[in-house]
């Protein structure tokens, strides 16, 4: 079946909602981990159920590249590929146009980019991104878009926005995996009636949801905020909203605020990598030398893996020796504490009291009280 998304309750902006997937039913707002290369990175499937995560996010860019589609799609498609009994989204290639090709490679017809394994040149089209993710077989596969850059003049913003809405159609008009939904893609970069266009225009093409891309590439939180506010007032109610590649504490709040569902972030596993962990009163790095002889967990409340078996000082212990463990162990830290921040924002909602909740939050996190 196509995912189905129902919405339970509104709390102000905030949506609490369902969303019926071809692996059961998951509570919205949501926090996607980001596997990549069909691995959340250093991460079991079995630790991300422990964890209660929900969809987690593959590349179709890295995944066409390595292994290759023809190869997923032999093993049965990404789920047994990677062993995941979940609901598991493909991103289009599109962010890896705005990381890789240069504006004069952006053309029509789609985009030439080289790998950056080989230097290979490369030609990546809205058609041959929704062909690579039918065979993939992910459960939410996304349009083949552009990510406008920040700051982008007016004129670049415009040509390009209007660009991607042309990919939207082209990319829906060859989709065919009749178990996977596709989501559309907002972009219009910091302008308002840009934002409003592309979410009217988009909205038409009808998607199963819709994703704001473009945020989070350089701009300051305010204007990513109004980026957010231009583009979400103009999607339906019975669809859901996807915020594309925003992880921080304080933004998912702020996005759930606005209206958003689901949100993704590489920054969970990324930062842990370089040892530092979220916590209620902030981000810390486990590097500095006041944790020596901190035989406290990371968070005395968490309720993770990590938390409830290893202390800060051994676990700076194992990232100052460059051990794999300590990223994992901050890995499987980071992410349960954005799982779980969501699933306090859903019982808040519930309860009707999101508004005191991010203020309480925010507060604690930022200045530690």
């Amino acid at each position: 079946m196509k995912l189905k998304y129902e919405l339970i309750k509104n709390d102000q902006s905030a949506r609490l909602g369902k969303l019926k997937t071809n692996y059961g039913v998951y509570e919205t707002p949501m926090f996607m981990p980001v596997g990549t290369l069909a691995n959340v990175k250093t991460l079991t499937p079995e630790e991300l159920y422990e964890m209660n995560s929900a969809i987690i996010l593959a590349n179709t860019y890295h995944l066409w590249l390595r292994p290759g589609e023809d190869i997923v799609a032999k093993a049965g498609g990404l789920h047994k590929f990677m062993n995941y009994n979940g609901p598991i989204l493909t991103d289009s290639g599109g962010f890896q146009v705005f990381s890789l090709a240069r504006k004069k490679d952006i053309i029509e017809e789609g985009v030439f980019f080289k790998s950056h394994i080989d230097g290979k040149k490369l030609f990546l089209t809205p058609e041959l991104s929704i062909q690579i993710q039918n065979k993939l077989d992910s459960d939410i596969a996304m349009s083949f878009d552009e990510c406008i850059p920040y700051p982008a003049s007016y004129e670049y913003a415009k040509e390009s926005t209007e660009r991607t809405i042309r990919w939207a159609k082209r990319g829906k008009d060859v989709h065919n995996n009749s178990n996977q939904a596709l989501f559309g893609i907002i972009q219009g970069g910091e302008y308002e009636d840009l934002r409003k266009y592309s979410a009217l225009e988009t909205v038409k093409i009808d998607f199963d949801g819709y994703a704001i891309g473009g945020t989070s590439v350089g701009e300051d939180k305010q204007t990513m905020y109004k980026m957010i506010d231009y583009a979400i007032k103009y999607l339906p109610n019975d669809k859901p909203r996807y915020l594309m590649g925003v992880g921080e504490p304080i933004d998912l709040l702020e996005g759930v605020a606005r209206g958003i569902d689901m949100f993704d972030c590489v920054l969970p596993t990324r930062l842990a990598r370089h040892g530092n962990a979220f916590t209620r009163n902030g981000r810390i790095n486990l590097k500095n030398l006041k944790y020596k002889e901190d035989f406290n967990p990371i968070e005395n409340n968490c309720d993770c893996y990590t938390c409830k078996n290893y202390t800060k000082s051994y676990i700076r212990h194992l990232i100052t020796c460059d051990e794999m463990l300590g990223g994992r162990l901050l890995s499987i830290h980071n992410i349960r504490f954005l799982i779980k921040e969501m699933e306090e924002i859903r019982e808040a909602i519930k309860n009707g009291n999101f508004k005191e909740f991010k203020e309480q939050f925010i507060s604690k996190y930022k200045n530690g009280d």
